[in-house]
């Protein structure tokens, strides 16, 4: 099972030609694990996962659990119109050594629990590996009520944990854990801003991606041994900087300006169309990097 804590979310570095950067992969890897993190996200949304070819996913799946080589957990996306896709990414993953997947739910064109439900039962009769719900609505276009998450949570032995991404977030964690029958793992998102605010209403941490992770463990750390007080001054000190990276479309943008400042990937090229943030904005976060003193060299 998944352990609490904080999981990055890894993007996936490119060439300036585009193409797949595995070298920058291993970098990444070794340099997010040795931030104390308790596992990477990888091959989800901020992964570009839409944009890879099945070969380039296989790929860069194995070199980040290459990488890491068990130091932590690796939860790769496995999200597929399909069913059927999805059942067959998830076994894939699984025979690769990942330690949990995460996956959407159908788009769906209009509500429809059963779809849902016969959806990730599907996925999880060919597999025994972790499933982690993803309840983000603003990228699979379907919503889930606390009543459908905490019944598949429940109902399927797979789906032991949640990443929930549905704002406002704070509420619903009350709401799905209030109705969750067995012990689930719920994890927050969004690029942290609610992370607080989360752990208050019972998170188990965080999935999200931030240029900085090692501020998220150091601020659950915090938080666990009881240091409520030290927590909070830490997470309101780098709130501005968390927020201003999760500016969205443009976030993943500068989250790997930010990963090529620290000296971890070499480009900070997206795939083609992609929102990429000017440079008056980089500047801006360039200047609230320094502000905070925040080293990214």
């Amino acid at each position: 099972m998944l352990a609490k804590g904080v999981y990055t979310v890894a993007p996936t570095p490119f060439n300036d030609d585009g193409s797949v950067d595995l070298d920058s992969v291993g970098r990444l890897a070794n340099f997010l694990v040795e931030l104390g993190v308790e596992g990477l996200v990888v091959l989800g949304v901020m992964g570009e996962a839409n944009k890879l070819l099945g070969e380039e996913r296989d790929a860069v799946l194995a070199r980040f659990i290459s990488e890491v080589n068990g130091r932590a957990a690796v939860v790769t996306g496995t999200s597929f119109p399909s069913a059927e896709g999805a059942a067959r990414l998830t076994r894939q993953a699984e025979e690769m050594g990942a330690d949990g997947v995460l996956l959407s739910p159908p788009r769906l064109a209009k509500p429809n629990p059963g779809f849902v439900r016969e959806f990730y039962e599907t996925v999880a009769s060919g597999s025994s590996i972790e499933i982690v719900v993803q309840d983000h609505p603003a990228s699979s276009g379907t919503h889930m009520s606390a009543e459908l998450i905490a019944g598949l949570t429940d109902d399927i032995a797979q789906a032991r944990s949640l990443k929930l991404e549905d704002p406002p977030t704070p509420p619903k964690f009350s709401a799905v854990l209030g109705l969750a029958t067995r012990d689930l793992k719920a994890f927050g998102g969004l690029g942290g801003a609610a992370f607080l605010d989360e752990l208050d209403r019972g998170a188990a941490g965080t999935m999200t991606g931030f240029a900085f992770p090692e501020v998220l463990v150091e601020i659950y750390r915090l938080y666990e041994r009881g240091d409520g007080a030290a927590a909070r001054e830490m997470f309101y000190r780098y709130l501005p900087v968390i927020v201003f990276e999760a500016q969205q479309p443009i976030s993943l943008g500068m989250r790997k300006h930010t990963y090529r400042r620290r000296g971890v990937i070499a480009t900070h090229r997206m795939r083609r169309p992609s929102d990429t943030p000017d440079e008056k904005t980089l500047d801006a976060l360039d200047a609230l990097l320094d502000e905070l003193d925040l080293k990214v060299n």
